[in-house]
């Protein structure tokens, strides 16, 4: 098994860092978690505990070491829009799911129906 690396605050900071620029630019988090030599489950717990700790997300530093500052209403805004959309996922996978269930039940009734009219004949 692989040892398992721990990273410095200041790694994971700077990792972090790059991660927002490759965002950014549209990569995905799967690619951006490649280019960082981490996981993408790793990269999620970087990410959720950054925000714990109270670090803003609205600012971050740029390659040059400068500070760009996002407006707070704007990351508010993205915030809010991203809660809705994962609830509404989440609708959408908790529907699924439960179509799924009917149809294996439908399926297994069935099933079960068409042996015993099977061995009924025989």
């Amino acid at each position: 098994m692989a040892e398992k690396k721990r990273h410095s605050r200041a790694e994971i900071s700077a990792k972090l860092q790059q991660a927002n620029a490759l965002l950014a630019q549209g990569k995905r988090q799967k690619d951006v978690a490649s280019a960082l030599g981490i996981s993408v489950m790793t990269f999620h717990r970087w990410r959720k505990a950054q925000t714990e700790h109270g670090e803003s997300k609205s600012i971050a530093l740029s390659h040059a070491g400068e500070l760009e500052s996002v407006p707070e209403q704007d990351t508010r805004e993205r915030i809010a829009e991203l809660q809705l959309e994962n609830s509404r996922l989440r609708r959408l996978v908790t529907d699924f799911l439960l179509e799924k269930i009917k149809l294996q039940e439908a399926a297994a009734s069935h099933s079960a129906a068409g042996e015993l009219t099977g061995r009924a004949t025989h």
